[in-house]
């Protein structure tokens, strides 16, 4: 592990890799809108169903993937499985991000001209 010019130890190997697989799961449309939904609060496969507009086995599979992960937990409640993010960082990382881009969403698109200029 290297370190940078500002003082920054770089990551392991091991932890870049867990983060990648973090960020694929959460590169699904699908999951990543399962996972804004819990991040609001815990819920129900049926209720996260009828929120992402999703069918409820592929709901099911998806929260499958998250809770293999370890990005999601669950609990029962009678008959009925509860879902919820257990980690507050997970939940800063998804409202932050979806956050941002909903925000930048909002205002004027800038040129690809300027965004080519620029280096981007």
């Amino acid at each position: 592990m290297g370190e940078s010019a500002d003082g920054f130890t770089d990551p392991s190997d091991g932890v870049l890799t867990e983060a990648a697989a973090v960020f694929g799961l959460l590169a699904s449309p699908a999951r990543l809108h399962i996972m804004w939904a819990l991040s609001q609060g815990e819920s129900d496969v049926t209720r996260l169903a009828d929120r992402v507009g999703g069918a409820l086995p592929a709901v099911s599979q998806h929260l499958a993937k998250l809770r293999l992960a370890g990005l999601v937990r669950s609990r029962r409640e009678g008959r009925r499985q509860v879902y919820y993010v257990d980690d507050p960082d997970i939940v800063t990382v998804v409202r932050v991000t979806v956050g941002q881009l909903t925000a930048r969403s909002h205002q004027a698109p800038v040129p690809v001209r300027r965004l080519y200029e620029a280096g981007v």
